[in-house]
């Protein structure tokens, strides 16, 4: 080995420096470069067999190239395979990112159990017994799964070259490190080493790769950004483990588009697929209360409805309260002043509480309207009807402005026996003959006349 180099790098951004300093220029971090080994052997931890055939690749002219479809592996989860775009793609290498305890493991493994192909769940954190006691729990039995306990590549990779998987699941990219470079294992430079040597032996055999990472604090993935920008999709797994319900997102795809979400529900057996999300998000209740309205929001291609509580009350204190859960507060600050200004309503002295159910965050304008009729509905303490939802944006004039794939949310607000939508009417509408009233409103006070009198 040639003589031993080192540099130093933010373990929080992952940005290289000739020598060390108190800060990070580039995320102004204190206190996180740190001096890590970076010489490394000329051998690679995997190598192809050669092939004497073998030639170098040469242009093309874009019209000549292939655009056959890309052969897709079902993962038996529908969620999954909505947010990865159909499947997932041989060769490629899919990382997914999460809180602690959120899921990741039991989504995997139980992906793992019930998948047709020959899988290694390889895992750096447990033990073989662990993972037994989770996978009886789980599903009964599995005759393609295969576990193994180890976190150094080179060992990985010659168990997988014995058991010839179809696909791999690593568990996690933190805690596996490679004998070519002397640094601990979650550091800068294991975690770019291990995952070129992973992407390598995935685009040379044609095998996928899913990797588990860990997040910082502040919910970004830990390690260099690098990473992100290395494999080729990055899914995120969110939720609030006091809550039953997580979400699968796709922060980037790069054989399918990132608007994608997909919905469990945490079981005592695992996770269980939601296909329906409006069940969970919509409270069932028999008699009628002030300050709560529906709205229909879209997430990708998926339309929602969602439960919007409101509270308003006279503030007992000065300064009025405002606070909400899932929902911009800079956006009810906003709406809480057009109702002031446009529609008459006296809010400035009272506390308004804010509360998007289901535990799930929505940055939809569409649900402006449904913001304005629970507030409304709370201040004046009268409930709004059962069969009402609500799509539309409200403007600072005190508008309702059109909103996106409206026809979309009109279906699923018929779908889900709803009576009747308000949306804007400046919105083009092309469905004809729908079982659902479609109430079309120009102003804020137009929706308050029809919901109170």
């Amino acid at each position: 080995m040639s003589k031993v180099k080192t540099s130093f790098f933010c373990q929080n951004c992952g940005t290289q420096y000739s020598k060390w300093q108190g800060q990070c220029n580039a995320c102004k971090e204190w206190n996180t470069i740190a001096e890590e080994i970076i010489q490394k052997q000329e051998k690679t931890a995997w190598k192809s067999e050669p092939s004497s055939t073998s030639k170098a690749p040469k242009p093309l002219k874009i019209n000549e190239i292939d655009s056959a479809q890309e052969i897709r592996m079902d993962t038996t989860d529908g969620e999954l395979n909505r947010v990865l775009g159909g499947g997932i793609v041989p060769g490629s290498l899919t990382l997914l990112g999460g809180e602690p305890g959120i899921g990741k493991s039991t989504l995997l493994l139980q992906i793992s159990l019930k998948l047709p192909y020959k899988t290694l769940y390889v895992s750096g954190e447990e033990s073989q017994k662990q993972i037994k006691m989770r996978a009886e729990r789980i599903t009964p039995s599995s005759e393609n799964c295969y576990i193994l306990t180890e976190t150094k590549t080179q060992n990985i990779f010659k168990q997988i070259e014995a058991i010839q998987p179809e696909i791999v699941i690593i568990d996690s990219i933190q805690t596996l490190h490679t004998d070519y470079i002397e640094s601990t294992a979650g550091s800068i430079s294991q975690i770019r080493e291990t995952t070129a040597e992973l992407i390598k032996f995935a685009k040379e055999t044609n095998i996928p790769v899913i990797l588990i990472g860990h997040i910082t604090k502040d919910g970004n993935i830990a390690g260099p950004k690098i990473l992100e920008h290395m494999v080729d999709t990055v899914l995120q797994f969110e939720g609030d483990r006091n809550h039953i319900y997580r979400i699968l997102r796709s922060l980037k795809n790069r054989f399918g588009s990132t608007s994608e979400l997909g919905i469990y529900e945490m079981l005592g057996s695992g996770l269980r697929e939601v296909s329906n999300p409006s069940e969970i998000l919509i409270s069932h209740k028999d008699e009628e209360l002030s300050g709560t309205a529906i709205a229909t929001t879209l997430e990708g291609m998926r339309p929602l409805m969602i439960e919007i509580q409101s509270l308003v009350s006279t503030a007992v204190y000065g300064t009025p309260q405002r606070s909400t859960t899932g929902y911009n507060a800079k956006r009810l600050n906003m709406i809480l002043a057009v109702l002031e200004k446009r529609a008459g309503f006296r809010l400035g002295a009272k506390d308004v509480f804010l509360n998007v159910t289901g535990g799930i965050s929505v940055d939809d304008p569409a649900i402006d309207l449904a913001v304005v009729a629970a507030i409304l509905s709370s201040n004046e303490d009268i409930p709004v009807g059962k069969g009402f939802c609500f799509a539309g944006e409200v403007g600072l004039s005190g508008e309702i402005r059109p909103v996106n794939r409206v026809d979309q949310r009109i279906q699923e607000a018929e779908k889900l026996g709803f009576d009747t939508i308000f949306v804007s009417k400046y919105n083009k509408i092309a469905l004809k003959n729908t079982g659902i009233k479609i109430e079309l409103v120009a102003k804020i006070e137009d929706v308050a006349s029809i919901l109170f009198g």
